[in-house]
């Protein structure tokens, strides 16, 4: 099978456990391209920071971010753009209030949270020499009244909503009353969290969003992922590729297991299937 287009996640993925891109990833993702082959970031990440990830291995790449919420072609053109809107932010902030956890919404390059520590963690975002086209704008928001008046005036910009916690029993709770509101998708990148989108907003509608615009068919596709947010885009794609790293569900939707992201488990991929080494 000659295929056409990679979709590659990012945390878990191809980010080891550093948050560092393997040389061996980056020489396989250049092989690949070199051969004629798309490589596309997928990722729950806010698109600024994938488009910074991307341009530091030179990877002049289509971009599925916010699990699909917005697609950008290799030249900055927006592809998709699916946003959660005003009403139902409004049920998803009530339940996440509900239950005590912290509100993130995202925008294609900002994010809006309901913590004030979220400040701090802008200097992760925008003060360690990230270029300016690349910068996240992070906002506390405080207050019922607050939000409503940000949520009204980004009705057309909010992605994606997600939140954190250690306690797992909430976790679960606060994600099963959400996914009892009919206009959204529900899903989780690590146990952790939940992440929040607009209906039929995921990482494999993206994908079939972007090679249906490419011109590529679904048997064309590989889709290489690691964890629930990911198996939309395992399943939708011809060749599904878990990593050795994933949870045994999500190995279980997958066409092929490789090895983990601290052994370059993408690179392996893209040199067994595309480059089609005897490995």
């Amino acid at each position: 099978m000659k295929y056409k287009l990679i979709c590659i996640d990012m945390d878990g993925t191809l980010l080891n456990s550093r948050k560092k891109i393997s040389n061996e990833n980056k020489e396989s993702i250049k092989k690949a391209k070199e051969k004629g082959v798309v490589v596309a970031i997928s990722t729950g990440r806010i698109y600024n920071n994938a488009a910074f990830y991307a341009d530091y291995i030179d990877l002049k790449a289509p971009i599925i971010a916010a699990n699909g919420a917005i697609i950008i072609d290799k030249d900055g053109g927006e592809i998709f753009k699916g946003v959660i809107g005003y009403d139902t932010s409004l049920k998803i902030l009530n339940i996440l209030k509900k239950y005590k956890l912290t509100p993130h919404f995202h925008t294609r390059n900002a994010i809006y949270s309901g913590s004030i520590l979220q400040k701090l963690l802008g200097y992760l975002f925008s003060a360690r020499g990230i270029p300016v086209d690349y910068k996240i704008s992070l906002k506390s928001i405080v207050g019922i009244d607050a939000w409503k008046r940000l949520l009204n005036e980004k009705e057309e910009e909010i992605l994606k909503c997600i939140t954190f916690s250690f306690n797992l029993k909430k976790i679960k709770r606060a994600k099963e009353e959400l996914r009892k509101i009919p206009d959204i998708e529900v899903t989780s990148s690590y146990p952790l969290n939940i992440e929040i989108n607009a209906a039929k907003v995921s990482k494999g509608n993206g994908v079939k969003i972007l090679s249906e615009h490419l011109g590529i068919k679904r048997e064309e596709v590989i889709c290489v992922g690691d964890n629930e947010n990911d198996i939309s885009m395992i399943e939708y794609a011809g060749l599904g590729v878990a990593m050795g790293n994933a949870s045994a569900s999500i190995k279980e939707k997958a066409d092929f297991v490789t090895t983990n992201n601290d052994n370059s488990g993408v690179g392996y991929a893209i040199r067994k299937f595309i480059l089609e080494e005897k490995i």
